[in-house]
């Protein structure tokens, strides 16, 4: 029977994943996994826990809640980034309804600064962050990230973690990096190590 994990002893135990640093999207996309050790997490699982990854990437501001529908959104746009991530990773044509909810979610805000006036500062290039168009402005985000990064000079490292059953994705920011964490890295090695053993000399 998997095992869930909390969504805070997952943000302890597995630290981001090689190119998140770099990436947004790639953050975005191992918010849920499955872990080597047949664990599971959700990082959106509830508002809460959603809020939080948000405010942890400084895509909304610190008044801004979450309700449910927002946190069922980033799981909906989670899972059309994987499935877009998966299909650069294996080669394959990208699913066409994963192409249009990125699209969707890049064309949902003004993409370019608004002008803006107020008596303070007068007029203004901004960008427009209503409180009730907060979640769309962080998906719009995350969206055009994984498009940069799904077309741009980091796509070619991209890669899904080499350590089954895990299913994060890493850039592969050294050639011979397979795996997402030292923790899945150590376990690859030890079942290659054991395989060995078991299959005794050639």
């Amino acid at each position: 029977m998997e095992e869930t994990v909390a969504p805070d002893d997952a943000r302890t135990a597995l630290p981001p994943a090689p190119g998140a640093d770099r990436h947004l999207s790639l953050d975005f996309a191992d918010t849920a996994s499955t872990l080597p050790a047949g664990q599971s997490y959700d990082l959106l699982a509830a508002p809460a826990s959603a809020r939080h990854w948000l405010l942890a990437h400084d895509l909304i501001a610190e008044e801004v809640r979450l309700y449910e529908m927002c946190a069922l959104r980033m799981r909906t746009l989670r899972g059309h980034a994987r499935a877009l991530f998966t299909a650069r990773v294996e080669g394959t044509a990208p699913p066409q309804e994963s192409l249009r909810a990125v699209n969707e979610a890049l064309t949902a805000v003004p993409a370019a600064p608004l002008l803006t006036w107020d008596e303070t500062q007068g007029l203004r290039r901004a960008q427009a962050h209503p409180t009730d168009q907060a979640v769309n402005h962080a998906l719009a985000t995350l969206a055009a990230d994984a498009a940069d990064l799904l077309t741009g000079p980091d796509a070619d490292l991209l890669a899904a973690c080499g350590s089954a059953p895990c299913d994060r994705f890493l850039l592969r920011t050294h050639g011979r990096r397979h795996w997402c964490s030292t923790r899945c890295g150590d376990r690859a090695r030890a079942a290659r190590s054991y395989a060995r053993r078991v299959q005794g000399p050639a």
